[in-house]
């Protein structure tokens, strides 16, 4: 079970934005993915709840950040929905989509967890997520394409470390981005950044 802490900065001024601290497990129903947030200055900002199915679908996403709640699930495309800091409104949504999307790098490893992708399949695979952005947890719905470009293996001390080097664009405005990921852990990607890592990655079967 990968323990950790990511730190999570914005990805064109490089301004910190905090840390998540984290663990993660593949299980027999998927994977799940739990995670404590915390502001530069070091105070509770929010957390993450998401599980996965053994097909990367999100079977439970809980969401809070700025006293912002929001709870979603793969239904009928995806829904959620999202409640105010006082508790007395809430907003349901749902759009035609295949998974969500955020700041935690939790969602990009439900992405690849989704897609799937292998080294053989040099096409990129387009994917539509709602997105929740902070500090309120608005949701946008956003267009991208993946495509692993590279997978190498890494020697450490254990068994060899895999890690899937994606390229990730975004269709509404054609910025590119480059993502690294083994098993369930994000080694690097725009704005985030693994700072320590007690156990190595799960691997998926």
């Amino acid at each position: 079970m990968p323990r950790g802490r990511y730190s999570l900065h914005d990805p064109h001024d490089h301004t910190p934005l905090g840390e998540e601290h984290f663990q993660c497990a593949p299980g027999p129903s998927g994977w799940r993915y739990v995670s404590q947030l915390t502001t530069p200055a070091g105070d509770q900002a929010g957390s993450v709840d998401l599980a996965l199915d053994e097909l990367g679908r999100p079977i439970r996403l809980e969401l809070h950040a700025g006293g912002w709640q929001v709870r979603g699930a793969a239904l009928d495309g995806v829904t959620w929905v999202r409640t105010d800091p006082t508790g007395t409104h809430a907003t349901e949504g749902n759009v035609r989509a295949h998974a969500f999307a955020g700041t935690s790098p939790a969602f990009l490893v439900a992405t690849v967890r989704l897609l799937r992708l292998t080294p053989s399949s040099s096409s990129a695979t387009r994917v539509r997520l709602v997105a929740f952005t902070d500090p309120v947890l608005a949701p946008r719905t956003v267009d991208q394409s993946w495509t692993l470009i590279e997978r190498e293996a890494h020697a450490t001390d254990n068994a060899p470390l895999i890690v899937d080097e994606y390229q990730v664009t975004d269709l509404d405005t054609g910025e590119l981005h480059t993502v690294h990921i083994s098993g369930d852990v994000v080694l690097a990607a725009p704005g985030i950044e693994l700072e320590d890592l007690e156990s190595p990655p799960s691997t998926f079967s």
